[in-house]
């Protein structure tokens, strides 16, 4: 597994993918603090991570698109689907990498309540607290993204149906509120991110929000396990 997670994680930064996703994120993370926090003479940062989660469902599939997808397009794929590890091994590898790659990012923010310090005093728990919750949103989108990359040979059908999967689960109960089957909206409130999320904005770390995030990439590690298998197989 280690060798596999260096390879992807050594992939990410000798290309530049991983320089575009910092790039991205710090332009409207910088963005967004400047308005809302600078501006607007705040110590709250909520609004600049509750913004930021709609750049997070954007900028995860560019992660993730490749994990899978150029294996096949580039025929590697058997060479990896016989290698001397286990299916969860190489799975974990590329997923993790991906993970590590975007909790770098989170440092980003760290920087900004260091920022806020020089004027008065951040509310640290808050700022982790959000930090914590934009971690477990991204990392459960990079678990789709990887399921999502392992069914297709093309980047750009993966990246697409990445984003327009993560806009889905994320902004889903919107859609649900204008439902009049009360059964079906708590059905798919359920499922949304930003339910469980909106508790990490305001500084409450819930256990059950950080399992729902956590059970979200178990089940996608899972069900690119069984794409993988079948693959292999066949």
């Amino acid at each position: 597994m280690f060798a596999i997670y260096k390879r992807e994680l050594n992939a990410y930064f000798t290309s530049p993918i991983a320089y575009v996703v910092y790039a991205v994120a710090a332009f409207f993370g910088g963005m967004y603090f400047r308005g809302i926090v600078l501006q607007a003479d705040s110590s709250d940062m909520s609004y600049v991570f509750l913004n930021m989660t709609s750049i997070v469902i954007i900028l995860m599939p560019i992660l993730t698109m490749k994990l899978f997808s150029e294996e096949k397009n580039k025929k590697t794929e058997q060479g990896l689907l016989t290698a001397p590890v286990n299916l969860l091994q190489i799975v974990m590898g590329k997923f993790t990498a991906a993970v590590t790659v975007y909790a770098i990012l989170m440092l980003l923010f760290v920087i900004y309540g260091i920022i806020i310090g020089f004027y008065v005093t951040p509310a640290w728990i808050t700022i982790f607290s959000n930090i914590l919750g934009l971690l477990l949103f991204g990392t459960a989108l990079i678990s789709i993204g990887t399921f999502v990359s392992s069914l297709t040979e093309s980047q750009i059908v993966a990246a697409i149906i990445s984003i327009g999967a993560g806009l889905l689960i994320s902004y889903i109960n919107t859609f649900a509120s204008s439902l009049g089957v009360e059964f079906l909206q708590n059905i798919l409130k359920s499922i949304s991110f930003t339910t469980p999320y909106q508790n990490f904005a305001v500084g409450i770390i819930k256990l059950s929000d950080v399992v729902f995030f956590l059970s979200v990439p178990v089940l996608f590690i899972f069900f690119t396990i069984k794409v993988l298998e079948r693959r292999r197989w066949n």
